[in-house]
């Protein structure tokens, strides 16, 4: 069973320097309906205007990932760590029992747009930690490249919860098939292009909640102003 979550449905939140789409419940938006899939509990599009961004702010017992799709983030924590995400880059920050980090635009003329996803840790009140990897577009063009996975599998950042996450570059024609084991459910998000799931058409910013289903062909659709679609795969409990 496949469920799309379409793009123009999504909460939006616009700021003036941040117009974010929210596809599960978030903030001020708020849809009982959409409260996270399984594990899956945020999955924010955000463009973040040149020089804005999140100052200081607190978060405890949450896996937070963040995937730029173009521009630089540039992020600070209480751990100490200082870095700039780009796009390709996978940065994953195990919140814990508490950690408090800033987020801003790292340019002064480019907006900065990406995806802030937050899952459920399988166990609270762990030590807060950080890793970034970077995953080269070749390696995520026409195949599922493993970016995150409660074992590190593959060079993927570790997420504290039973969840592998792809990502994959999908030129119009190109076809990756997923397999799906038993009792396992998947969430499906299209960042950018145009890409047939199961036959099922999926547009920008749209999702799809999966279940039952076997196997998950994922397929590149033409699409205006992009060389291919660029997609995340999660595979859930």
């Amino acid at each position: 069973m496949i469920t799309i979550r379409p793009a123009s449905e999504r909460g939006h939140a616009q700021h003036g320097w941040l117009d974010s789409r929210h596809t599960f419940s978030f903030a001020d938006y708020h849809d009982p309906a959409h409260m996270g899939f399984r594990a899956l509990r945020v999955i924010n599009e955000d463009r973040v205007q040149p020089g804005a961004g999140f100052p200081t702010h607190p978060h405890a017992d949450m896996e937070i990932v963040t995937y730029v799709l173009a521009g630089a983030l540039e992020h600070k924590d209480s751990m100490g760590t200082g870095s700039v995400i780009r796009p390709g880059d996978v940065q994953r920050m195990s919140a814990g029992t508490g950690v408090t980090h800033s987020e801003f635009n790292a340019s002064r003329s480019e907006a900065v747009h990406l995806l802030q996803i937050w899952i459920l840790p399988a166990q609270r009140r762990l030590p807060p930690s950080y890793e970034q990897k970077a995953f080269s577009a070749p390696d995520r063009r026409g195949q599922l490249r493993l970016i995150a996975a409660p074992d590190g599998a593959d060079g993927s950042v570790t997420i504290h919860q039973d969840v592998r996450l792809y990502a994959t570059l999908l030129a119009a024609g190109e076809r990756v098939t997923h397999g799906m084991a038993p009792g396992r459910h998947a969430w499906v998000q299209v960042a950018r292009g145009r890409i047939r799931l199961n036959g099922t058409p999926l547009a920008p910013g749209d999702g799809a909640a999966v279940s039952d289903e076997r196997t998950l062909e994922l397929a590149g659709e033409p699409a205006p102003a992009a060389d291919a679609a660029e997609v995340l795969l999660f595979d859930l409990a």
